[in-house]
């Protein structure tokens, strides 16, 4: 169901990631967290629930017409954000620094402000994930080969 209008889909938007990443103040310091960190301590499903709540959040954005780069920069932070974030304990407070859906949320305003230099850096950036990606399997493919050379004089 689309909104009644961007605008006001946008501010339902921010005000659920500010519950997620930044509705709870830290006594004493200037830090604020979130749901998102404190859901992360349940074991097992903790993250889960928190991808899920991530998850609404990409969906708004499909439907406010962000484009397939921008989606994927959103869903970037929010895999790195379940993958770092199932790490016990400092998976947890990597997720109370990481703030996954402020970030997505200042991502999808970027790209409804100016959608077409928004495009470009989008494509920047999947440029430099694909080319990360090659080099990265570049780099595992020599280090193999280097190591069954070294397998081989050895035996």
């Amino acid at each position: 169901m689309r909104p009644a209008t961007p605008s006001a889909a946008l501010e339902r938007i921010k005000r659920f990631a500010w519950l997620l990443d930044n509705s709870i103040p830290i006594p004493g310091t200037r830090l604020r967290v979130g749901l998102d960190p404190i859901l992360g301590l349940i074991p097992g499903v903790g993250d889960l629930i928190g991808a899920a709540f991530s998850a609404w959040i990409l969906y708004q954005a499909d439907l406010l017409g962000a484009s397939r780069a921008t989606l994927f920069r959103m869903s970037w932070n929010v895999l790195v954000e379940v993958v770092v974030g199932s790490i016990p304990i400092l998976g947890d407070l990597f997720d109370a620094g990481w703030k996954a859906n402020a970030k997505n949320v200042a991502i999808l305003e970027r790209h409804l402000e100016t959608p077409r230099v928004q495009r470009s850096q989008d494509r920047m950036f999947i440029a430099i994930l694909v080319g990360g990606l090659l080099a990265g399997t570049a780099a595992v493919a020599v280090l193999g080969l280097l190591l069954g050379q070294w397998l081989v004089k050895l035996f």
